[in-house]
């Protein structure tokens, strides 16, 4: 009775044994696949990447109160059957005042914090390996009544290069401009180069950066 005891005791020790194993391998299995899927989603970075991106903001008058913004952005999708495009927009005032993009139509927009969210239908199906140059531009209404202001870029997707531009009334020049990267909580001040007057007397301040930080936010800010 005693060895015949011993001998199950054994077995199912051996079962056990068995069975945690196969469950660590299993786990081990299932990791593997999650880890693929998350290392070939870091490589694809969402539904398209921007080949260029490139911005204009221009404060109208001296007081702030009216401006306007331009901007292009070209992107590369990377799946198919893509049929639409979501742009964003945030800042002060009243903004997306007049809102025109092209191509596509603008169908639907909603606000999640303080990013509003803007539905673009491309009214044709996009696929892997296609491109699309969105021209998009639209008002702000007393989004600039401060002494010093700021304009945000965040990557939200891979990007190839970035430029931002900010044109300021001839009578009213900025006097200090920096660029602050958010995440990495450092910023630097622009030299001269990056300033110069237009012929009409307008001023314009202009940084670009290639390969920018994914998930970066580049604050392009000012005294004026």
């Amino acid at each position: 009775m005693g060895e015949n005891s011993q001998s199950i005791t054994n077995s199912l020790i051996l079962k056990d044994s068995i069975g945690s194993s196969l469950s660590w391998l299993e786990l081990i299995g299932d990791l593997w696949k999650i880890g693929k899927k998350v290392i070939r989603g870091l490589s694809n970075e969402g539904m398209y990447e921007v080949l260029d991106y490139e911005t204009t903001l221009e404060l109208h008058d001296p007081k702030g109160h009216k401006a306007s913004f331009k901007k292009r952005e070209k992107v590369r999708y990377l799946q198919d059957n893509i049929i639409a495009f979501q742009d964003q927009a945030w800042g002060d005032g009243e903004i997306l005042i007049g809102y025109k993009c092209s191509p596509g139509v603008p169908v639907d927009q909603y606000r999640s914090g303080h990013v509003t969210h803007i539905l673009i239908s491309s009214r044709e199906v996009k696929n892997k390996g296609d491109i699309t140059d969105f021209q998009i531009e639209w008002d702000i209404h007393r989004g600039f009544l401060k002494p010093d202001g700021f304009w945000e870029t965040e990557i939200n997707h891979r990007t190839r290069q970035v430029k931002v531009h900010v044109i300021f009334p001839k009578t009213r020049p900025p006097q200090k401009v920096c660029i602050s990267e958010k995440n990495m909580r450092k910023s630097y001040d622009l030299g001269v180069d990056a300033k110069k007057r237009l012929p009409d007397g307008r001023w314009l301040i202009s940084w670009e950066k290639k390969n920018p930080r994914l998930y970066e936010r580049y604050i392009l800010a000012w005294e004026w």
